[in-house]
């Protein structure tokens, strides 16, 4: 068959063909987490019994039992506060950085944005027995706080870099005309330069809070005491003590994922027009 018609449908093919692959390859990725959600819902005798199947009704027994007896409700409230503090501290640091970089003239400021940026050449746990020295010291070992701090720290270059792409590429006409209005540099940053990094902020905090909450390296060397542990960590004291108990495992496991989907969800428009913004330009 030759003509328009079959053009368009040997157009079509590669499209179809990388449709199929996509959904392929998410039906691989999210089975398990599927077949993990569906069996936090069922008896531990049902799953014994039969491994893979549905439900048969709705029990929440599994995720009270996990939340409460195996100490899930610690391990998440301590995900959230060093999480959250650590990402809210690196937004607030790289913004202010970024926007100073990339908008003001001084003296020396290339040679500060490449030793911002230099830390992305730097794997940060290199500097993991300096930094167990230090906080030692400072008295941040077995601390949240200690956590927050350097979860922070190791996300300003990537964050810094980021925003300071963006940056660069926004029109500087809205920040000359609030100068003109008499607008002073503080109040130029919270309502002109904040509103337009917002694409470039959500990029920033989904790609640091994923990590964070993921990371299991530093509370393991960093941490002491089991009712600071965060949640990667205080699931494998949970598998430990709930080997055989598998719908509790199971209920531990999806609620160690809702925070990420979540955040995944209500930001995935700002990322994507935070990682088109520079291809749009």
């Amino acid at each position: 068959m030759t003509g328009p018609v079959a053009q368009v449908r040997r157009r079509r093919l590669p499209g179809l063909a990388a449709q199929l692959m996509l959904w392929i390859y998410a039906a691989i990725a999210f089975g398990p987490l599927v077949l993990v959600a569906l069996g936090s819902f069922r008896s531990n005798a049902d799953i014994l019994q039969r491994p893979v199947g549905l439900p048969d009704s709705l029990d929440l027994g599994n995720y009270l039992r996990a939340w409460e007896t195996a100490s899930v409700s610690t391990y998440f409230t301590n995900s959230i506060l060093v999480t959250v503090g650590a990402v809210a501290l690196c937004v607030a640091v790289s913004a202010t950085a970024a926007y100073a970089l990339s908008r003001w003239r001084f003296p020396g400021r290339a040679l500060l944005a490449a030793f911002f940026l230099s830390g992305l050449m730097i794997p940060a746990k290199l500097g993991l027995l300096p930094v167990f020295y230090m906080f030692q010291s400072m008295g941040l070992i077995d601390t949240r706080l200690g956590l927050i701090l350097l979860y922070a720290a190791s996300g300003v270059p990537f964050s810094i870099f980021v925003i300071m792409g963006f940056m660069r590429g926004l029109p500087t006409e809205l920040e000359e005309a609030a100068r003109l209005d008499g607008a002073g540099e503080g109040r130029l940053f919270v309502s002109v330069a904040l509103p337009l990094m917002r694409p470039a902020l959500a990029v920033v905090t989904v790609f640091q809070f994923a990590p964070t909450w993921n990371d299991f390296f530093y509370p393991l060397v960093l941490l002491r005491s089991s009712d600071r542990y965060t949640i990667p960590v205080g699931l494998t004291r949970f598998f430990g003590e709930f080997a055989t108990d598998r719908a509790a495992l199971f209920a531990g496991l999806v609620i160690a994922l809702v925070p990420l989907a979540l955040i995944f969800a209500f930001a995935t428009r700002q990322i994507i027009s935070g990682l088109t913004a520079g291809m749009s330009r």
